[in-house]
């Protein structure tokens, strides 16, 4: 069942990024953009920690 499941995951990602680009684009660049902010915001926390304990 999971493979079918995959397939159809697969199947449905290359019928939307077929039917409109843009939009498929749109949603790259934002998912990036956020996971540019989560590296961020944990890089802020990581240096937080450390200067606490100097």
């Amino acid at each position: 069942m999971k493979k079918y499941l995959r397939y159809g995951a697969i199947a449905f990602v290359i019928f939307y990024l077929l039917s409109s680009p843009q939009d498929a684009a749109g949603v790259v660049n934002n998912a990036i953009a956020q996971l540019g902010n989560a590296g961020t915001q944990l890089a802020a926390f990581v240096t937080s920690i450390n200067l606490g304990q100097g």
